[in-house]
């Protein structure tokens, strides 16, 4: 008879333990599911960006409730920095860095998790809708990855984790999204692109990409349209939308020092949507 271990035995490489993590987009949906996965996994040093000062403390308080009330953590060992940040402005960021590199002295792990998505038919949609969409989606991103490697060459390397989607390899019906679908296409290859120029800098950068995500927000909207739901269940082989913790695997593996020698890959979480 086997006596099987009582607790779970865990790779140290996944640890965060004494990591410096900044999430974009922090204050909700996915961002906010990447702060908690790294909090849970040892992380105590973390900081959150997004646009307005009211959601970002709101996602803290949350946060540390979290850590309090699930994990049992003296919340005075959770440092949880918030920084109004508008990643489409190049100063904005910059000026976010400045503040968690004063604070913190340097950034481990960056996750460029803020975007958006709208859903117009192409020969209808608003010129300027399309420059906000690039705006957040793509130069955000670049952006907020070229300071963190700025900083992270600086003192030695890290990991960069630009959020992607599945809708960067496949056309997503029945919503029509096709600006969409190019700014995750871009992140996709921006990743590569960036992993091989900071590669022998230590400085390692892969991208996550998504499948349907069963967030607050889709959750809100999915229940005014259950049709549009089980369509997407239908179209993804397990048959369910994920869950926004089903991310958190895949976000601490590259986070952590458990993927150092990956760097300009791409991760799918996506129920088996695009292998069909």
């Amino acid at each position: 008879m086997v006596n099987y271990p009582t607790a779970p035995i865990t790779l140290p490489t996944f640890s965060m333990q004494g990591k410096v993590c900044m999430v974009t987009g922090a204050a909700r949906g996915l961002g906010l599911e990447f702060c908690r996965a790294f909090i849970q996994s040892g992380c105590t040093c973390l900081a959150l960006l997004d646009l307005r000062d009211l959601d970002i403390a709101t996602a803290i308080e949350e946060l540390s409730a979290f850590a309090t009330n699930e994990l049992a953590l003296d919340p005075s060992a959770l440092k949880m920095v918030g920084v109004a940040c508008d990643v489409a402005s190049e100063t904005s960021v910059k000026q976010a860095f400045a503040t968690i590199i004063d604070t913190f002295g340097r950034v481990d792990a960056v996750v460029a998790s803020a975007g958006i998505v709208e859903n117009y038919p192409a020969i209808d949609y608003p010129a300027d809708r399309v420059k906000l969409l690039f705006d957040i989606n793509v130069h955000g991103v670049f952006y907020t990855a070229r300071e963190a490697a700025r900083n992270m060459i600086a003192t030695g390397g890290g990991s960069i984790i630009l959020i992607s989607s599945m809708s960067a390899n496949i056309v997503n019906i029945p919503q029509l999204q096709t600006p969409y679908n190019a700014s995750k296409a871009a992140v996709k290859h921006m990743a590569s692109s960036l992993a091989v120029e900071w590669a022998k800098q230590n400085v390692r950068v892969n991208c996550l990409s998504p499948g349907y995500m069963l967030t607050k927000l889709t959750a809100e909207i999915l229940r005014k349209d259950p049709d549009l739901k089980a369509t997407w269940e239908g179209l993804t082989p397990m048959g369910r939308m994920g869950q926004p913790e089903d991310l958190a695997g895949a976000i601490v593996f590259l986070a952590s020092d458990a993927s150092k020698f990956v760097t300009g890959s791409e991760i799918r979480v996506d129920g088996g949507y695009c292998a069909v």
